[in-house]
């Protein structure tokens, strides 16, 4: 298993479930910190249009080309299905957001062979490895 920064340096393309419009909440801020070290952001969530310059999906399996992370910004009840919808999709990993933990979510992922990260910031450890794919 990959450490979650490995994981990060790995990834370009990033699917964040739960992606807000609000810019005064985490959901908001985390992904487009991260589009502003150049990963791509694919924002799902049902009931907006476009976020952070990209269209924003209903659902994982609505995005039309593959994604190298999930990251998540639901309430841990609903990481389970998130997991399910991840593994469904081919995503390589799934990263819950920091405050969320699933140990069911946790079970499926690795049980598919995905790396699994929960309880830290996106953020966090960009800044720690002091990582971007910026040039």
């Amino acid at each position: 298993m990959r450490s979650a920064q490995q994981i990060l340096a790995d990834s370009a393309v990033i699917a964040v479930v739960g992606a807000s419009r609000d810019p005064s909440k985490a959901a908001h801020r985390v992904p487009a910190e991260m589009r502003r070290y150049g990963w791509r952001i694919i924002p799902v969530n049902p009931t907006a249009d476009e976020l952070f310059g990209e269209p924003v999906y209903r659902s994982l399996a609505d995005i039309p080309h593959p994604v190298d992370l999930v990251d998540v910004f639901r309430p841990a009840d609903e990481a389970v299905d998130v997991a399910r919808q991840a593994v469904a999709i081919g995503a390589p990993a799934v990263w819950l957001q920091l405050g969320i933990v699933s140990p069911q979510a946790r079970q499926l992922a690795e049980e598919a062979g995905l790396d699994y990260v929960e309880n830290r910031c996106l953020i966090v450890e960009r800044a720690a490895a002091n990582l971007t794919r910026l040039g």
